[in-house]
């Protein structure tokens, strides 16, 4: 090989180089020994940790080490901002809710991230619907969500609602529903599903609106009545449950994504290989089943429609969160 044909060929593989690292970068972690990441903004053992750990595992069987790395606080906005801190290479991704970055920016004065900057979309991985149940406060003839409209407006002292956090989706939808009626329906926020359910069951508040998982484990104990589930169609966990839209609350339709996020700057070709990955691993049977478990469906969905979807859903719940008068600054 002449001179010239050496230089050609060192210029030629010079080239190349950048690319092929950026292809590898989601396997980068494996290469230098070190372990990706998975950050989740919720403790250990809760839905939203369940989803990762489901998914770190369905990356261990394609041979790429993810460990889930809990940062829990602030509803998730602490392992947010964190994300922004981290390297743009594919070693680090976010695990959190769509309404993170869709309804969020409307709600809190000071978030410490901003969606369409700081963070890059990767896919949605699973979804969940939201569903509305009332407890043994609400006398038992109240059967139908009908019914229920009838006695709030016949019952003043019943006005109320609890939802697992302040700001969620749960909590506009319930405003939805309030507005829909006609009937003004007081939001009583809870830190986390596991203490509104407690109170549910006990009677100690007369409606919860809630994930659809909350509710699988009380199903036929007589202590709950689900009226109305919050998807375009029937839940596939609560098939007797008509959805909000089926019963003439056309407006109360909202479901829940929870998606992997890259920090800004994540080259495109690493983007498109977490991708990749991800649409395998929401092949894989036994995280279809995990997520089962909690009440998810595995709903893939790529980099391209996540974003459009998420820019879709922000305009869509900017004026209900701003006709709800609801602010928070922590």
């Amino acid at each position: 090989m002449s001179e010239i044909s050496r230089r050609r060929f060192a210029e030629y593989v010079a080239c190349l180089m950048p690319a092929a690292s950026l292809i590898a970068a989601p396997a980068r972690a494996q290469t230098d020994g070190a372990p990706g990441r998975i950050v989740v903004g919720y403790p250990a053992g809760g839905t939203m940790d369940q989803t990762a750990r489901r998914l770190a595992e369905a990356w261990r069987a394609q041979s790429r080490a993810y460990l889930v790395d809990n940062r829990p606080g602030a509803a998730g906005r602490i392992a947010t901002a964190q994300l922004k801190r981290e390297r743009a290479d594919g070693s680090v991704v976010l695990c959190t809710q769509t309404s993170a970055m869709t309804i969020y920016p409307h709600v809190y004065t000071r978030l410490s991230y901003d969606p369409e900057r700081d963070l890059r979309p990767v896919a949605e991985i699973a979804a969940s619907t939201c569903a509305l149940a009332i407890s043994s406060a609400v006398p038992a003839e109240v059967r139908t969500l009908a019914d229920y409209v009838r006695w709030l407006k016949a019952n003043e002292s019943g006005r109320s609602y609890a939802s697992p956090a302040a700001g969620s989706l749960a909590q506009f939808l319930g405003f939805r529903f309030s507005q829909a009626t006609g009937v003004p329906l007081a939001h009583v926020p809870y830190r986390g599903s596991a203490p509104a359910m407690q109170d549910l069951l006990g009677g100690q508040v007369p409606a919860y609106l809630g994930f659809v998982g909350d509710f699988l484990q009380y199903l036929g104990n007589g202590k709950l009545r689900l009226l109305a589930v919050s998807s375009a169609q029937r839940s596939r966990f609560l098939k007797d449950v008509p959805t909000f839209a089926e019963q003439g609350f056309g407006t109360v339709v909202g479901v829940e994504g929870y998606g992997l996020f890259a920090p800004a700057g994540t080259p495109d070709a690493v983007v498109a290989a977490l991708a990749a990955n991800a649409r395998t691993a929401a092949t894989d049977k036994a995280l279809i089943a995990g997520l089962e478990q909690v009440g998810l469906e595995a709903a893939f969905v790529g980099t391209t429609e996540y974003t459009k979807t998420m820019a879709a859903e922000r305009e869509k719940w900017k004026p209900v969160v701003a006709a709800s008068g609801f602010k928070a600054d922590d």
